[in-house]
């Protein structure tokens, strides 16, 4: 059975006084993971420095999160429709602020590295859930396309927000301000949470299928873990090479457990869908190239015009106002056009932008191009990923949300964790030895060139399969 999603379907356009209160209160959470994601980044060789970090084990602090934070989304994702998505909310909102608080006070690498693996999994919890609560606060329509519209601008602005902040907080205070930032953003929460929020609990709780939670959660594990060394030791490394075979030998294991399952953790008539795989292909473009877009700019900025990492972050400021900007107009998009529309149209304006970027070249008067086409494509980008959660989560009952959510969530962080690594490879690939202004110029335009082309050809692709079946 296909879902159209042209044309879109019509609701009350106006918020009850429940909704008024939840919406700032989950949309809050989201951005406040957001920001956990990059706000350490630029902060790295400080933290190190301050704990004794061995520079080989740096990038432990930021693998050590997107290990938990994907691994385990799609299981907290259903186990919030088992158990109830508040009580998985409010739950890990008190281990992320309790994380924090323990990554704030570290005095030792292990200590950090605990608090960042708690932080992940109070991620892989808190973004399902609120997710989910989001979606069955609002019924299909306009109302929930303006509210997730709204919470990918705001995930999206978090990651840029994230590396303006830590760079702010470590130059004024400390880098443990990092971890403390987020304390009190959680204590409020966890404040207004349990009143504000409101959950129906099945009224049969089934079993949790085990085998299938085992089999994807260490798929996963495997899967992100082969993706983070590939980008540290190269594609064709045997640690790297074993560890995505092993990930997607388990991922298959658990398509067939699911299959021969009476109480599956993922149906296989939702991943059968074509809104579910063809939403989330969507939404896995999208975090892809402008999550890695961010990464090879960043070598342009720092390695050819020699801007510091404070001047970075604030530079990427512009491409924050281009995704708030598209995360507002998205949801006002996708009930006017439709969700196969929106995606098309962003990922046509985000491919545009990010083409124009070839053009870069090694004197500072070129930052100007590149900040009218961050712009542009934060706002295109955002189309799509609004358009992305639209369709992953429409036409599913209100029990099955936490498990649409896990997996748009899930393609989220995948997303996110694989992009650098190739777009790293392509650059590198291209680049002469020594490394010079110019030869780095010209690996990260190669780079930016192929991101354009997936960028089109991954929204055209999945616009074209969500194409209403004829009648």
């Amino acid at each position: 059975m296909s879902v159209a999603l042209d044309p879109p379907i019509t609701s009350p356009d106006r918020m009850t006084g429940r909704q008024k209160l939840v919406l700032p209160l989950l949309l809050g959470a989201q951005f406040m993971i957001a920001v956990d994601f990059s706000i350490l980044n630029v902060a790295l060789p400080v933290v190190g420095e301050g704990l004794g970090f061995p520079l080989t084990r740096l990038q432990w602090i930021a693998t050590s999160f997107a290990l938990a934070a994907a691994g385990f989304t799609l299981l907290f994702g259903r186990i919030g429709d088992l158990v109830g998505r508040k009580r998985i909310f409010i739950g890990g909102m008190a281990v992320l602020g309790a994380s924090s608080l323990l990554g704030g006070l570290a005095v030792t690498p292990e200590m950090l590295l605990a608090a960042r693996v708690l932080q992940g999994l109070a991620t892989a919890a808190v973004t399902p859930a609120g997710l989910a609560l989001l979606t069955t606060a609002f019924r299909e329509g306009p109302l929930r396309d303006r509210a997730l519209g709204l919470n990918g601008a705001l995930m999206s602005a978090g990651f840029t927000a994230g590396a303006i902040l830590g760079g702010l907080l470590t130059d004024l205070l400390s880098w443990r301000w990092a971890f403390f930032v987020n304390v009190p953003v959680a204590a409020v929460v966890l404040l207004l949470a349990p009143r504000a929020i409101t959950d129906e609990r099945p009224a049969v709780r089934p079993r949790l299928d085990v085998p299938g939670a085992l089999t994807v959660t260490a798929g996963l594990l495997a899967l992100v873990f082969g993706l983070t060394r590939a980008g540290e030791s190269g594609w064709t490394s045997p640690g790297t090479l074993a560890a995505l075979a092993a990930g997607t030998a388990l991922l298959v294991v658990f398509w067939f457990a699911e299959k021969s399952s009476s109480a599956p953790l993922v149906p296989i008539t939702v991943l059968r869908r074509r809104t579910v795989v063809w939403g989330n292909a969507a939404g896995l473009v999208a975090f892809v190239t402008e999550t890695s877009l961010v990464f090879l700019l960043t070598l342009y900025l720092q390695e050819v015009l020699g801007y510091s990492p404070l001047a970075t972050g604030l530079a990427f400021g512009v491409l924050g106002l281009g995704t708030v900007a598209g995360g507002t107009l998205g949801g006002r998009a996708v009930s006017r056009f439709g969700a196969r529309t929106a995606i098309a149209a962003g990922g046509i304006v985000q491919a545009a932008a990010t083409l124009s970027l070839v053009a870069l070249g090694t004197s500072g008067a070129w930052i100007w191009l590149l900040l009218a086409a961050t712009f542009a494509g934060g706002v295109g980008n955002m189309l799509v990923i609004v358009g992305f959660m639209v369709t992953a989560t429409s036409g599913l009952p209100d029990t099955e949300q936490g498990l649409a959510t896990g997996l748009a969530t899930m393609t989220q962080q995948v997303g996110i964790t694989m992009g650098i690594p190739i777009m790293s490879a392509l650059a590198t690939a291209r680049m002469a030895s020594p490394a010079t202004p110019g030869t780095v110029l010209d690996g990260v335009g190669f780079a930016v060139g192929i991101n354009a082309l997936l960028a089109l050809a991954g929204s055209l692709l999945a616009a074209a399969a969500l194409r209403p079946a004829r009648r």
